[in-house]
Parts: structure tokens; C-alpha cells; sequence
């Protein structure tokens, strides 16, 4: 099989505009949409609106293609998609998150111009709790293969054992019995053991195992040979991997191991929902590098770029199928669509996962209501039963909120109301059905960490069980409460925090290490996102913690924010996790002085990691630091601010800020220095500071340049925002912006403010050359960089 990328010059346009643009995909259309606060999604999707959109490709099908098959993947389409060739309905998905594939051989014209149509409705809001974007905002490929050829996603590979290490390959092939299929395991190139067969097994000799900290991959070439000619060949890189889980813990190749996890939306921040590989790459590296190995994709399929990248980089991975079954959390969501479709994107996902070593663990969903009630029971073990005649070989969960089933045990389901509102309203009641999701945040606000706690009880238990039971490994979403219960109310369970609050991971942690059953903890949330506005953010502006007004646009409560920058919470839980080599300094913003900060019950602090407030000296100050130690004690300018005993990993001084050097050193129980660490003031004139990720980058590719306010020092300052400016000569700026969670500012205007001394540019290649990028401010003047793209 030849896999052609299909991405370049589609002509896009909004159904019902005269005005037509050609566009590189991905392409997120809702990101360039004008944002307003009375749009129907509202700050679940950041109030972008949605609509209906149009993409078109003229390609030319050449006259060799009539003795081949050709197939055109879509890895995804946000929303309700229907594609057309050369003026005929060919397919389309109305789930957003799954690849679907297209035979076009019915369809196309050879030896002439070809156009394919895909037509996107988004326009129905809100069918989500968060941002999803729209149109074509994941890749699109030719898949070009013989008559007789191994078919799409036919080759899997199968991890049977690991000391030996052997293989099972299972290969479809749309050919007759005598053709013979080759397989061949290459290491760096080199084959290192074959065999022939569609169903077949191979020791792997002195096998590199993969794991979290081993990522290492083989290729499995597998060809068609039909009177010893090659007809068609299909390469897949794999991982050797052996999962088991029981009571006394999740092993990866024998070895007990601790999920230090984190949940993550589909969006890429200032690029909206487009789907770059090396955004997906760009992302699953720092969260790698700030201690975390194992992510959960919220609440939908993850790309495949994602999987390649945990792949790669050694994370592990649960693969989320849905965010709501049949009883619809949103008006419009793909509850309507569920029973008739979620075996075939069960399947979507799972037969695209089978060889990613990355993917240890499904999901059958987050927060469903339905196992509340017996029928909800029936399906769940119904949809376990499917994900395992597909694949036995991983585990099975889903991200239960046990609080959410015992109400809707009792006929209290927040989230049955769009359905029972909705039968009002046909009952002529004016109302509109409440936002579901918007119902729990403000529980969730009200009960805070109690939620943990909810879920303790006798009739909770009994209601829940039949579900939890059925799961190889059950998903507790803010449950915490019962992890200590569990080793003698359910001895035989596996449990799994799936969904925690970040400021509680030193407890969680804790836990994770003492119970062998609980196998590990996924905080909400990793990384930042767009919508679900200000549901973890801590605001100067007053107002309600969660659903915040326009122009809100951010959930706030990533431990990394949307341009990649860890926060305080982040490097707390690098702490606790034992993957920080030095205590951490983090201080509260200094520059607001006397006014009193909002709270979210998502986020325990909105300290960074700065100690440079241009403008603020004699302000109070709140210093939080971490360390893995029994003391610290903290110098403010050369001058002892104490020491303090840490408790859970952390101690906290109040001080007054004055520019200059903060320091801490922590100490063992014997007084012993372990480790220091300092934060400075940016000193001087400041200025603007571009340090682009990559000097050289493959035509076709994105760059990442991130921008900073400094110091002549070369340190970021945190209080000196102002507006900055993009251009850019010999490439495309993709997106601009920062961190800021509430602004009325575009991502693709080339204009944005910096939000606590940092912005970020995304810059596309789409020819060999030299690209210049310039960054200009009012009182900062300009700054110029260079990248090459080769």
C-alpha cells in the first residue's frame, strides 16, 4: 500500500458565503469564526458559534489507477460529514473523532479531473461540553494499493510473551488462497527473524522490551507474493509489550507499575482543533518531560498522530470512546447518534489502535449515567463484551463517576435533563432544557472535594457494582474516598483514579503506593483547553467559578497551560512523583494587590514559577515550595526567610516582594543541604526574546516559536504585558497568541497580547527556504529570527 498525503489546496467555504479560500488541512474552521456571548454552545465552546461548512479537491486520477484500488482516509471530521465524488455520495461519519476510509474506485474519473466534496454540519449547538472546532481538522491520505492487496489496517501484531519474547501476526489480504504473505521483523533496517503465513508466530531474539522507559520499536514488514512477485506490502511499527493486571497491580512485561497520568482534550490551544503531528508531539514531550507516563484522551479518540507520539516517547495511553451513550449531556450531542453508531467507532478506534504499544487501556466512556439503572448495566456489559472480541489483550475501563450513577440510581440524573426538558418543550414549555454540564461544574463547585466522598455509601455501592465489576480495571472519576474501602468490600477489584483534582496528588499518590489495586492517578487536567470557560482559572474579576462570561474562553485548569508553560501544580506533582531534582520556588502573582482572587475547585494554587513583578515591590507575597525533603528554608536577597518543616511535599511563606533573588535550599533530616534552586528578576531594559523550537524544519512542516518579554538578563518578566505583532516572510503564520483565559483577541489575527510575559507563534513551511519572523512591540521595538525549511 502507498500512502499518498492528501492535504494540500482545498478550496473551503461556509455554506451560504460567496467568499471561497484555499486551505492546507488540518484545517479547524471554527477557530476563525467571530466569537460572541450569545452564541447557542456559550463557554462550553468557548462561545465560538458552529455552522456548516464546504472543502473541495481537484485532483487528477491518473489512467494507471484503473488497475489499482484507491481509498481515501479521513483520521477526522468534526461533525456529521458527508463526502461526495464527482457529485455522488460516497460516505461520511457523523462522530467526529474516528478515521473512516473510502473506496473511490466506483467513483472517479481516470485520465481526467476529479473533485471530491465534503460537507460538514456543526451548526446544531451545543453537542459537546467543551471545544471542538470544525470541518476537516485531522489529516486526510490517498491509500493507493494493487487488485490484490493487504487490506486497510490488516496486519496486527500481538504481544504473546515476553521472556521469550514472541509475536502473533494476523494478516487480511483480499487475495487468493495460493498467494503467499511474507513477514519480516526489521531492526534499524536489519531483518531479524521471518516467517510466512496469514496467521502466524515468531520469536523476536534478545528483544528490546517497550515500556514507559524503554520506548523501543521494531517494524513488522509484511508482502503479498504471488508467483514470487511482490504485489503489495504494508510496514507497521510495533512495541513489544505484555499487559497484566490482577488485584496485586498493573504490570507492563512483568514490572509493577504506577500510572502517573493526566487528562487531555482533542484541541491544540492557539491552532484550535487542527491536528498537527508535531503539535501532538510537541505536547505528549512535555508532558513526558515534566514527569508524567501515561495520558487519558478526554473524552473521545485520540489522533494518530497522539498515538505515534506516546508511541515514540514512551507514554502510556487510555483511549477514550465516548463522553456520553444514549442519554445526551448536550442538546445536540452525539447521543442522538449513539445506538446506531457506536459499535462501528468502537471498532474505528480500536482496529487503528491494535498495534500502538502506547495503548494500554479503552474506555467505554466518561461520566455515563446509564449504569445507574439496570438497561445502562445490560449495555455496558454488552460494550465490554464488543471492545474484547476485537481486542483481548488490554484492558477495559471507563471514567465512572459513582455520585452521578446513585442520582440517576434515584431519578436525580443531571445529565437525563436535555431529554426530560425537551419532551416539556414539545409539551409547549417555553423553557430551554438547562446545560447538564454546567449543572455538575456548579455541583462540583458547591460539594468541592466532598465529591470524593460521595460515592462511600451502601446504596451507592450496591448500584454501581454490577458496572464497576464487569470492567477489567474500574475508572473512578473524583472518588477517591473509596480507594482505601475497596481492598475488603471488593477484593478481586482493579481501580484506577481516572479522573482526580491536581492539587490532591500528593493524598492520591500516596495512596497509589500504598494499595496495589489502585494502579494510578490521571489529573484534570494535564494541559489547558479552549472552552468550558473558567472552570478551573482563579480570577481577579469576580464571578461564579465555573461557566464564566464572555469573553472568558479558556477551562483553566491545565497544570500545563495551552502554550506548553507548567505552572505551579505542574511542578508540585513532578514532586510528589519524585521527578524533580531540586525544590521548586512557585509564587502567587504579586500584581493585584489587595484584591481578593476567585476560586475553582479545580485548582489549588495559580503560582508560577516567577519572581519578577516589574512594579510591585512592598506588595504581599506568597511563596509555595516543594521538594522531596524534610526541610527548606528560603532567602529573599540574601536574607533568611526561615525554615519551615514541608508537609506534603510543600511549605509556604508570606513575604513582601522586592526585586532581586529568592533562593531555597532543602534539607535532609540531618540538616544536610539535598538541593537549591533561584528565582531572579528580570533586570534592565526589556525586550523581546524569540527562541524558536527548530532552526531547521521539512517543507510541509510547522514551527513553534515561542515569545517572551525579558529582562536584558535574558529572565521573563511577569508584569509588563503589552500588545505584540507577527509578520512573517517566506511562510505562514498559522496562529498567535498566550495563555491569557479570558480575551476578546484572535489566534489568527497576527496580533496578541502576552499574558504573564509569554506568547507563542505557529508558523507553516509550505515551500523549501528561508523564513523570517518577526515579533514587534509599541515600547519593546522589533525582533527578527530565521528558520529553514529544507
Amino acid at each position: 500500500m502507498k500512502r499518498q498525503t492528501f492535504n494540500d489546496n482545498w478550496i473551503f467555504w461556509k455554506e451560504g458565503s460567496t467568499k471561497k479560500q484555499t486551505v492546507t488541512l488540518p484545517h479547524d474552521a471554527m477557530i476563525h469564526e467571530e466569537r460572541r456571548p450569545d452564541v447557542p454552545g456559550g463557554g462550553a465552546h468557548g462561545y465560538f458559534p458552529g455552522g456548516k461548512y464546504v472543502y473541495e479537491k481537484r485532483f487528477t486520477a491518473p489512467d494507471e489507477w484503473r488497475e489499482k484500488t484507491v481509498s481515501i482516509e479521513f483520521e477526522g471530521v468534526y461533525r456529521n460529514s458527508k463526502v461526495f465524488i464527482n457529485g455522488k455520495e460516497a460516505g461520511g461519519r457523523p462522530y467526529g473523532y474516528v478515521p473512516f476510509v473510502i473506496c473511490m474506485d466506483a467513483f472517479l474519473v481516470y485520465g481526467g479531473e476529479n473533485v471530491i466534496t465534503v460537507t460538514v454540519d456543526n451548526s446544531e449547538l451545543p453537542n459537546s461540553r467543551w471545544y471542538t472546532g470544525s470541518g476537516i481538522y485531522r489529516p486526510v491520505s490517498l491509500l493507493i494499493s494493487p487488485k490484490e492487496h493487504i487490506v486497510y489496517q490488516g496486519v496486527r501484531i500481538t504481544t504473546l510473551s515476553f521472556a521469550p519474547a514472541r509475536i502473533r501476526v494476523e494478516t487480511d489480504a483480499s487475495v487468493s488462497d495460493e498467494a503467499k504473505i511474507l513477514v519480516e521483523i526489521l531492526e534499524q533496517g536489519r531483518v531479524i527473524a521471518s516467517g510466512s503465513g496469514r496467521n502466524m508466530e515468531l520469536a523476536i531474539p534478545d528483544a528490546k522490551l517497550w515500556s514507559d522507559e524503554t520506548p523501543y520499536l521494531y517494524e513488522c514488514r509484511v508482502s503479498l507474493k504471488k508467483q514470487d512477485k511482490v504485489c503489495d506490502t504494508v510496514t507497521e511499527k510495533f512495541g513489544i509489550r505484555l499487559i497484566t493486571w490482577s488485584s496485586g497491580g498493573l504490570l507492563v512485561n512483568g514490572k509493577q507499575t504506577l500510572l502517573r497520568g493526566g487528562c487531555f482534550h482533542h484541541d491544540n490551544g492557539i491552532l484550535g482543533a487542527a491536528c498537527w503531528t508535531k503539535s501532538e508531539e510537541r505536547r505528549v514531550r512535555i508532558m513526558k518531560e515534566h514527569g508524567f507516563n501515561a495520558l487519558r484522551s478526554a473524552h473521545n479518540p485520540a489522533s494518530k498522530a497522539m498515538l505515534e507520539a506516546c508511541d515514540r516517547y514512551g507514554m502510556y495511553l487510555m483511549d477514550e470512546t465516548f463522553d456520553m451513550w444514549y442519554v445526551r449531556k448536550s442538546k445536540y450531542d452525539y447521543g442522538r447518534d449513539f445506538k446506531e453508531w457506536w459499535q462501528a467507532d468502537t471498532k474505528a478506534m480500536i482496529d487503528r489502535d491494535y498495534n500502538h504499544p502506547s495503548v494500554i487501556m479503552y474506555s467505554i466512556g466518561n461520566e455515563v449515567s446509564e449504569p445507574g439503572k439496570p438497561e445502562g448495566v445490560k449495555l455496558g456489559k454488552e460494550m465490554i463484551s464488543f471492545v474484547k472480541s476485537l481486542d483481548a489483550s488490554r484492558a477495559v475501563t471507563g471514567g465512572m463517576n459513582l455520585m452521578i450513577m446513585g442520582n440517576y440510581a434515584k431519578g436525580k440524573g443531571q445529565y437525563d435533563n436535555v431529554d426530560k426538558e425537551e419532551k416539556k418543550k414539545a409539551a409547549n414549555d417555553s423553557k430551554e432544557p438547562k446545560n447538564a454540564s454546567l449543572i455538575f461544574n456548579m455541583m462540583a463547585t458547591v460539594v468541592g472535594p466532598g465529591m470524593n466522598k460521595a460515592g462511600n455509601s451502601k446504596k451507592v455501592d450496591m448500584v454501581t457494582t454490577p458496572i464497576l465489576d464487569a470492567l477489567d480495571i474500574a475508572g473512578y472519576n473524583y472518588a477517591s474516598g473509596r480507594y482505601p474501602l475497596e481492598g475488603k468490600l471488593h477484593p478481586g477489584r482493579v481501580i484506577v483514579g481516572s479522573e482526580t483534582f491536581p492539587y490532591e496528588i500528593y493524598k492520591n499518590w500516596e495512596q497509589v503506593k500504598k494499595y496495589p489495586y489502585l494502579v494510578g492517578d490521571f489529573m484534570w487536567t494535564a494541559w489547558d483547553y479552549l472552552g468550558e470557560a473558567g472552570l478551573g482559572a482563579w480570577s481577579y474579576t469576580g464571578g461564579m467559578p465555573f461557566n464564566r462570561p464572555y469573553p472568558w474562553l479558556l477551562g483553566g485548569t491545565g497544570v500545563i497551560d495551552i502554550l506548553g508553560n507548567p505552572d505551579a501544580s505542574c511542578r508540585y506533582a513532578e514532586t510528589v512523583w519524585e521527578r524533580a531534582d531540586k525544590p521548586v520556588i512557585a509564587v502567587r502573582p504579586v500584581n493585584h494587590p489587595g484584591v481578593r482572587v476567585s476560586k475553582s475547585v479545580w485548582r489549588g494554587t495559580n503560582a508560577i514559577e516567577s519572581w519578577s513583578w516589574r512594579g510591585c515591590d512592598g506588595n504581599k507575597a506568597q511563596v509555595e515550595i516543594y521538594a522531596g525533603a524534610a526541610g527548606v528554608e528560603l532567602f529573599l536577597n540574601g536574607k533568611s526567610l526561615g525554615k519551615k518543616r514541608l508537609k506534603e511535599c510543600k511549605a509556604v511563606y508570606k513575604t513582601r516582594y522586592a526585586e532581586g533573588t529568592l533562593r531555597a535550599v532543602a534539607y535532609d533530616a540531618d540538616g544536610a543541604v539535598l538541593g537549591e534552586s533561584t528565582l531572579s528578576s528580570a533586570k534592565g531594559k526589556f525586550r523581546i526574546t524569540l527562541k524558536p523550537e527548530e532552526t531547521v524544519i521539512q517543507a510541509g512542516d510547522i514551527v513553534y516559536v515561542p515569545v517572551e518579554i525579558t529582562g536584558e538578563n535574558g529572565i521573563v518578566e511577569s508584569n509588563a504585558d503589552e500588545k505584540l505583532s507577527v509578520s512573517v516572510e517566506g511562510g505562514t503564520l498559522l496562529a498567535f497568541g498566550s495563555a491569557d483565559p479570558c480575551t476578546q483577541e484572535r489566534y489568527d489575527a497576527g496580533s496578541f497580547t502576552a499574558y504573564q510575559g509569554r506568547a507563542l507563534a505557529v508558523v507553516y513551511a509550505p515551500q523549501p527556504g528561508k523564513i523570517k519572523i518577526s515579533v514587534s512591540g509599541e515600547k519593546l521595538g522589533t525582533e527578527s529570527v530565521a528558520v529553514t525549511a529544507v
